[in-house]
């Protein structure tokens, strides 16, 4: 990967809809090349997908939670808890981590109410799971703006 396809990156990362022509402009390549290199980046799977930036709470989903949780550590329980958290939507993402706690969540709800009604019927009823942690986030100080492509 050299300086141009790090500049592409960089480009697509801050607007993802930029034409194939204003791309090539902004990293000095003309249309065709810069749109082979694009399509190299995909095929590579550098490029994973292009999305939508939504607004949580234009689509009733403005309250957030981190949940921390802990399940046993066995190879079947933790496939079955990870393969659960598939049919959970509200869970926006999910990690398995080393340590204590075993598994981060970042959850998107309605309000305290929904979050308590998920709590209650789906977190705590996973198999496996011995120890859920909630903390609500107060404010969003750093928005997700895309990975750094530096040398």
């Amino acid at each position: 990967m050299d300086d141009i396809d790090r500049n592409i990156l960089r480009e697509l990362q801050r607007d993802g809809r930029l034409t194939n022509q204003e791309l090539a402009q902004r990293v000095g390549l003309s249309a065709s090349p810069c749109m082979r290199r694009v399509r190299q980046l995909e095929l590579d799977g550098v490029i994973q997908g292009y999305r939508a930036v939504v607004d949580p709470s234009a689509v009733g989903r403005g309250f957030e939670v981190l949940v921390s949780i802990e399940v046993r550590r066995d190879r079947e329980t933790v496939e079955a808890f990870e393969e659960a958290l598939q049919d959970i939507p509200d869970v926006i993402e999910a990690h398995r981590l080393f340590g204590s706690p075993g598994c981060l969540l970042r959850i998107a709800v309605a309000d305290l109410a929904a979050y308590e009604r998920l709590w209650i019927e789906r977190l705590t009823a996973l198999a496996g799971v011995t120890e859920v942690n909630s903390q609500i986030i107060m404010k969003r100080i750093k928005e997700p703006k895309g990975l750094p492509v530096d040398d």
